[in-house]
């Protein structure tokens, strides 16, 4: 891949309305050159750095809190990574991790866009020593 090229992932949380394939369509429908592929949680485009880029705007516009982008190593059917070589991919438990904590980034962007201030959080201080000893002298008994 050269360095003008460029492959996402757009991700669906998994609360939206919109499916993988209604993506790819709507991402067909742009005429835009780049390479899409339906996954199950919603696409993988390749192409040239600026479609990708016109394509992740446009997308997002549809829901942009529901809707999510991230820069994926490898091509479409790249041999090094696809599961039609291979078996299994390497990684795909981490996307899927990332996939479902979606739901808690849409949550706090909308409430971001109702003006909600964030919360503070408490620093929390190292433990002491004797409370660990304490911890452990009771799970010992």
């Amino acid at each position: 891949m050269t360095t003008d090229h460029e492959t996402r992932y757009i991700v669906l949380a998994p609360d939206s309305e919109f499916t993988p394939a209604q993506l790819a369509r709507t991402i067909h429908s742009m005429n835009l050159d780049v390479v899409i592929k339906e996954t199950c949680f919603g696409v993988v485009v390749s192409g040239k750095k600026d479609e990708i880029k016109r394509t992740v705007e446009e997308v997002r516009r549809i829901d942009p809190n529901r809707i999510f982008t991230k820069v994926r190593g490898f091509p479409v059917g790249d041999q090094r990574r696809c599961r039609a070589h291979k078996g299994s991919r390497p990684g795909f438990a981490q996307l899927e991790k990332e996939w479902k904590d979606l739901v808690l980034v849409e949550k706090g962007l909308q409430c971001i866009e109702r003006g909600e201030p964030v919360p503070k959080i408490s620093k929390k201080g190292k433990l002491p020593v004797k409370e660990l000893q304490r911890i452990c002298r009771e799970d010992i008994q």
